[in-house]
């Protein structure tokens, strides 16, 4: 499927990333960061127009992600009685709702590029939570922003080895991944001790 995907850039390289990236954004397993790289590659040799490649992969993620959140505001019990079908989707979903509670529009934002595989479910999670859609809007776009950009950008840098640009890619993530982790860590310990030097005093 993949290779196909990418044999067809050329051809349906616009509507292709939109199509790609607004699936993928409702949980549907398509390759859409490969095939972002592959687009950035196509962009190196003059095959794809670099505007509109950002344009469609950007227009057809943030689609995605409205759609998202409306089929998790008007669709709450329909949505949880799918999810729970299967484990793996249970599973998720649990994952993204307890990540929403805790970070709030910081989470949506970070699900965007950096915890990507919770993203269409964040989607989902904050509709059903009743997140505003504002502010929903905002950290979404500007999450995808960084995702389309990263991913065009390092498809167009590593034109000739797009192997390497997708380790390069996942060592990025998992860099910034394990940074977040440490911060997230060191903002829990630090409101931990608030907490307890609170109540100390109180007594």
């Amino acid at each position: 499927m993949t290779e196909t995907l990418i044999s067809a850039l050329a051809n349906y390289g616009i509507a292709l990333l939109f199509l790609t990236t607004f699936f993928s954004c409702l949980a549907v397993p398509v390759p859409s960061s490969l095939l972002m790289l592959a687009a950035g590659a196509f962009i190196a040799t003059g095959d794809l127009d670099a505007y509109s490649s950002l344009l469609a992969a950007l227009s057809g993620a943030l689609c995605g992600d409205q759609i998202g959140y409306q089929i998790g505001a008007k669709g709450r019990e329909p949505l949880a009685r799918f999810m729970g079908k299967t484990q793996a989707r249970a599973r998720m979903m649990a994952r993204s709702e307890a990540y929403l509670i805790q970070w709030g529009g910081l989470g949506v934002f970070l699900s965007r590029w950096l915890f990507s595989p919770l993203g269409p479910y964040i989607n989902f999670a904050s509709g059903a939570a009743g997140l505003p859609l504002w502010r929903f809007t905002l950290f979404a776009a500007l999450g995808e922003c960084i995702w389309v950009t990263l991913y065009l950008g390092l498809g167009y840098g590593f034109a000739d080895n797009l192997a390497m640009a997708s380790e390069l890619a996942g060592d990025m993530l998992g860099l910034l991944a394990g940074l977040s982790m440490v911060f997230g860590f060191g903002v829990w310990l630090l409101r931990h001790n608030r907490k307890k030097n609170a109540t100390a005093q109180l007594n």
